[in-house]
């Protein structure tokens, strides 16, 4: 490196306070107006650099560089090879002698520009104006080169200083002599560059190497991807920062000997960056084989499985009933992963423990459940997080993974961003062959239970095809009292709501339409799907006082509200609407009723249904002498259906709360009674009651 004028040291000290002081531009890598100044330079061309066969030259000279001068002095640094002569030795000839000047015009910055404590900021930016036309990492690369020409130079010096009259001399005019002598004060300097040195050649590498990811297997727009590109012009930022960094230690050397200028910050900045955008490339690798292998069909599903969950053999990755188990206990079996956070609902887990047992206990409908809980692995975890997993774990009957630890980042991210996992659990289905038969079975799960089996889209289409929206689909198995009252042909009323005051008046004057049509209408209370406390309360009022049926434990409530809501999803699913299918039109309806503040009640028997709104409902029974006689000749629920269509009225504000599921909230909902696109709301609850 050429030498040039320095300030004396107290300039010198007085700069490296000011940069202690004052460090505008190293706070600067999250920083938006830094990002545009870089962007602001790249106007590339198409011009392409063979990047690799100069990288192999500059690791040549660094490799040989070494910060024990003693050692440089005698010899005593380790025995590498020489650059292979001949055709390779050509190919780089060639590539260099393109860029041999642009070389030179960066060397001459950094020596101009780094000497006397200049703006590195200024100087790095000064560097990517002069690259603008080169692609990211031709810019590293050749910045870089240039930096390792005039550090090998350095070096060289150094190490034929002993031996070589010619190198003495050169090492007289570059004041080297003064650095030989405090050789053992400035080692810690040099290792310090040498790391610097390193960390800049391993960002280089991965800089090049997403460049070369392979396409077919990989989008620029898919999250991962197009993450990791929007951080490559800062990495390449840095990068050659930290190459201005390492060339203003060596400059201020030659000239001012052994006097410390703190660059603390340029390394601390690089080596956070490397790691993250090193992490990062090997994140990416495994997210992309993970890709393949599920787009690649397979005999059984242990390759899948040991990709998902564990790849390693050294310890047994599962866990049920206290005993350990190999991956290998799946094979041959559909698997149902079931994936959460520490944080899954104890009524969810109650019940897919029902169904997981029951299935057990019957060979004909063989799967098994695997629970991968999602936890937050950017910092260590602490006890209160390792004793809720294990509280979770003890509650599953089912595999579980030992620890939450072994599921690898790529899995996580696949998890998240292609099966859509957010907060809620989600019930991946694999076949036999490991092949993904659903994205989220845990909605079937809770309609139909185990007759999902083996728990595929197409499974659950044809379930839905053989459905008809009747009482039976919506009670199911949850409450066998008012299957039979169905089964018997009886007169069936189900209804929620919060108010005592309206349950006990309806109840009241439900029972006198009854009794003046001359039928027995039977009653439940289903309660109402986010007000626990108040729906207790309603339920005790009702035993208390003898108002008909209904359910006093809150994990029957919570389930029959899980289950229109997972109508709706499935539903959804399959792209059906208000228009094109009678099913969802009702389910939708029913949601609403729930997502209001008052009442509602469904009357059937058999096929006939009629439901509406409390004040409605409760208006139609208290004028039940208006419609008595047309209730005995055309039978109750025609009749009331013809007397709720008078009292009707188009004006009308129905609520639908659909809980974030993953992803799979309609982009827009028709409303069930008019048809009228609704109005979108964003809703933030928190509900402990």
């Amino acid at each position: 490196m050429a030498a040039t004028g320095q300030p004396n040291k107290m300039q010198q000290q007085q700069q490296g306070v000011k940069s202690r002081d004052h460090p505008r531009f190293l706070r600067m890598n999250d920083d938006s107006t830094m990002m545009k100044q870089i962007q602001a330079t790249h106007t590339p061309d198409g011009r392409d650099v063979d990047v690799k066969p100069i990288v192999q030259v500059i690791e040549d000279i660094l490799s040989r560089t070494t910060p024990d001068i003693d050692g440089a002095l005698h010899g005593n640094h380790p025995h590498l090879e020489a650059l292979e002569d001949g055709s390779n030795t050509d190919t780089i000839r060639g590539i260099l002698e393109e860029l041999a000047y642009t070389m030179h015009k960066i060397s001459c910055e950094l020596s101009c520009k780094c000497s006397g404590g200049g703006d590195a900021h200024a100087t790095t930016m000064a560097i990517f104006n002069m690259l603008s036309h080169y692609s990211w990492d031709s810019k590293v690369v050749l910045t870089l080169a240039a930096f390792a020409a005039d550090y090998g130079e350095f070096w060289l010096v150094i190490h034929l200083y002993a031996a070589n009259p010619l190198a003495k001399s050169v090492a007289l005019l570059k004041q080297i002599p003064d650095i030989i002598e405090h050789g053992n004060s400035l080692k810690s300097r040099f290792e310090a560059v040498t790391k610097l040195i390193k960390v800049m050649l391993d960002v280089t590498k991965c800089i090049i190497e997403f460049k070369e990811l392979p396409s077919p297997y990989i989008s620029h727009d898919m999250p991962p991807m197009s993450t990791a590109l929007a951080h490559i012009p800062t990495a390449a930022y840095w990068t050659i920062r930290g190459i201005v960094a390492c060339a203003s230690q060596i400059i201020s050397l030659l000239g001012t000997g052994h006097e410390y200028i703190s660059w603390t910050n340029e390394s601390w900045e690089l080596s956070t960056l490397a790691y993250k955008h090193i992490n990062d490339k090997q994140l990416l690798e495994r997210y992309s084989i993970l890709q393949r292998i599920f787009e690649r069909p397979h005999v059984d599903n242990q390759l899948i499985l040991r990709t998902v969950i564990y790849l390693k053999d050294d310890i047994q990755p599962l866990q049920r009933g206290g005993i350990k188990a190999n991956i290998e206990v799946l094979r041959r079996k559909i698997v149902l992963l079931l994936i959460s956070d520490l944080y899954m609902m104890q009524e969810e887990i109650m019940i897919l423990e029902q169904f997981y047992k029951d299935a057990q206990a019957k060979p004909e409908i063989e799967y098994e459940v695997v629970w991968l809980p999602v936890v937050d692995m950017s910092k260590p975890l602490d006890e209160e997080t390792q004793s809720k997993f294990h509280e979770m774990q003890i509650a599953m009957p089912w595999y579980t993974l030992v620890d939450p630890s072994l599921l690898d980042p790529a899995v996580v991210r696949y998890i998240k961003e292609v099966w859509r996992f957010t907060k809620k659990a989600i019930l991946v289905a694999l076949d036999i062959q490991g092949k993904v038969v659903c994205q989220n079975a845990l909605h079937m799960m809770w309609i139909w239970g185990n007759f999902a089996h083996p728990f595929s889209s197409l499974k659950e289409e044809s379930l839905w095809k053989e459905e008809t929206w009747r009482l039976e689909l919506l009670i199911d198995a949850i409450d066998l009292i008012i299957l039979n009252w169905m089964a018997e042909g009886k007169y069936v009323c189900i209804y929620g709501g919060e108010s005592t005051n309206w349950i006990q008046e309806f109840y009241k004057e439900a029972q006198h339409a009854a009794s003046v049509a001359g039928i027995h209408l039977e009653m439940a209370y289903v309660g109402k799907s986010n007000a626990k406390e108040k729906v207790r309360k309603a339920t005790d009022f009702i035993t208390a006082n003898g108002l008909g049926h209904c359910w006093n434990e809150p994990t029957t409530i919570w389930f029959f509200w899980t289950r229109l809501e997972s109508m709706l999803y499935s539903k959804t699913y399959h792209r059906k609407t208000t228009a094109n299918d009678p099913i969802f039109a009702q389910i939708q309806m029913m949601l609403s009723f729930d997502a209001s503040d008052q009442g509602w009640a469904v009357i059937c028997r058999g096929t006939e249904m009629a439901k509406a709104k409390g004040d409605m409902m409760l208006r139609c029974f208290k004028e039940i002498d208006e419609w008595k006689d047309n209730a005995r000749e055309i039978e109750f629920i025609p009749a009331l259906l013809e007397y709720l269509s008078k009292l009707h009225t188009p004006e009308h504000c129905n609520r639908l709360i659909l809980p974030g599921i993953n992803g799979d909230i309609p982009e827009m909902v028709v409303c069930a009674e008019c048809g009228r696109p609704m109005e979108k709301y964003f809703m933030y609850r928190c509900c402990t009651t």
